[in-house]
């Protein structure tokens, strides 16, 4: 019988679980959540497909990681925007989105605020594209 003490992540090999103890988060399903996002294409699929209607010439925080971090957030159940601010510096939300800090409040509800027909299309094809990968 085989005892599993140790796992790597293929979306990110410096990231290893154990189930030795240790520190520990209460965040720390998150990981296999985006394991499992990243073997069925979902992370690509937003990095590539979703934008939205954007004027701004830079942005620190990107449309993709945007919607990333508020999917990841609800699968953890910090509902409201206002989490966000709670979760700045969290450390399995920042290695899993693979920034210094999240989004806050305010950048998040001006992501909201950019949302159009356009973004509800993009996001309408994206669910078309997990379907087929899925069924």
């Amino acid at each position: 019988m085989d005892i599993l003490n140790t796992i790597s992540l293929e979306s990110n090999s410096q990231i290893k679980i154990n189930f030795d103890g240790g520190d520990l988060s209460s965040d720390a399903g998150l990981l296999l959540f985006k394991e499992f996002l990243v073997k069925i294409g979902a992370v690509k699929l937003v990095n590539r497909m979703f934008k939205t209607n954007d004027t701004a010439w830079f942005r620190v925080h990107k449309d993709d990681t945007n919607l990333m971090q508020v999917i990841y957030q609800i699968i953890s159940s910090y509902f409201e925007d206002d989490c966000a601010d709670e979760l700045t510096n969290e450390p399995v939300m920042t290695v899993i989105l693979e920034k210094d800090a999240l989004a806050s409040q305010p950048t998040l509800s001006r992501f909201f605020n950019r949302m159009d027909g356009d973004t509800i299309s993009q996001l309408n094809q994206i669910t078309r594209e997990l379907r087929k990968v899925i069924y």
